[in-house]
């Protein structure tokens, strides 16, 4: 190279080696554009069974729990109902005739109906009584001292509890016991000549 050349700035050229790009075959390339596609396929089909799925979940939910607001209000007038019932005497009750044996019958037949629809329409009864507690179907008012039944068995319940399908439109009011044991507690080992009553 020539001092002028330097002196121009130009670089000295030096060759390039050429790097031969490999040919894509093109049934290669089809092949992997195929399997991309047949897996977006297989996605788009498997999310329109989830949403599918999820659609059907809700529509069901739906049915089964619009009329929950309205029968939850429907429970306080069967619940006025029962406590006209309650404060009627039993003796009342038998030697009643002419308006009051009529009106009775009419405060019984309209709880008897009103329990008739709820229960048709899926709304049912929470068993309480001689459960086991379980807070997210009672509501705990009060305990109760009773050594004769397990600790946390429901003894009382002051007003019934009412569910629509699984779940619960009104939690049972009830009373607790407390002070038994769940299970008589076997004398351990070396215990059994010791006198723990001191």
């Amino acid at each position: 190279m020539s001092d002028e050349n330097a002196a121009q700035g130009e670089m000295p050229e030096t060759e390039v080696p050429v790097t031969e790009t490999p040919e894509v075959d093109p049934v290669e390339a089809l092949q992997a554009e195929n399997a991309e596609l047949k897996d977006r396929v297989l996605r788009t089909v498997a999310e329109m069974e989830n949403l599918r799925k999820r659609t059907e979940r809700d529509v069901s939910d739906t049915r089964s729990y619009a009329i929950a607001g309205f029968a939850r209000d429907m429970l306080s007038a069967t619940d006025a109902l029962s406590r006209a019932l309650v404060v009627i005497p039993a003796e009342v009750r038998e030697t009643a005739d002419g308006t009051l044996k009529s009106l009775i019958e009419g405060i019984e037949l309209a709880e008897r109906e009103t329990q008739r629809l709820l229960a048709k329409h899926g709304v049912t009864k929470i068993e309480a009584a001689g459960q086991k507690f379980d807070p997210h179907k009672h509501q705990a008012m009060f305990e109760v001292p009773n050594p004769n039944v397990p600790e946390g068995t429901v003894v009382q319940v002051v007003q019934e509890g009412f569910a629509i399908g699984e779940r619960v439109l009104r939690p049972a009011m009830v009373g607790v016991a407390r002070g038994g044991s769940a299970a008589p507690t076997p004398p351990s080992e070396g215990d059994e000549g010791v006198d723990k009553s001191a």
